[in-house]
């Protein structure tokens, strides 16, 4: 096994993050070990067919991504991110969204990826008709009721 250090973490991190800008998936598919796992909306994905389904599912519902970090932290195996996603869907709607991600490194390999979003971004960009605007925005409006009272 290999000693990962911070910055080697960080390294292998940041050309995971460019990898994803990219949108190739059989180059992000190297990045994860054969044993991985991938969570992501209450999923668990294992092994690098369930990376490559993730990625075919991200690429299939965006058509352009790009990362920008807020916060960044190492701690022995563990990297985690605080960033904004800026995104185009594939009918050209932008999107914003506040996102974290928790990897776990073995031999500077991804062992396990946890993405955290709130997917009311992206329900809020695709909604297209007055009903189901209405029924995202009451929710967001519900889900804030007595925060901003």
């Amino acid at each position: 096994m290999l000693k990962q250090t911070p910055d080697g973490i960080k390294s292998a991190a940041m050309d995971f993050d460019n990898a994803i800008e990219k949108m190739n998936v059989d180059e992000l598919v190297e990045f994860f070990t054969d044993d991985c796992e991938v969570v992501v909306l209450g999923d668990v994905l294992k092994g690098k067919d369930g990376a490559r389904k993730f990625f075919d599912w991200l690429f299939a519902n965006v058509n352009k991504i790009k990362f920008e970090p807020v916060n960044i932290m190492v701690e022995n195996n563990i990297f985690f991110e605080e960033f904004t996603v800026k995104a185009k869907l594939p009918d050209g709607t932008s999107v914003v969204s506040n996102q974290a991600e928790v990897l776990v490194y073995e031999n500077y390999k991804i062992k396990s990826l946890r993405l955290y979003f709130d997917r009311l971004d992206f329900a809020n960009a695709i909604a297209t008709d007055f009903i189901s605007k209405g029924i995202i925005k009451t929710i967001i409006k519900r889900s804030l009721k007595g925060l901003r009272e």
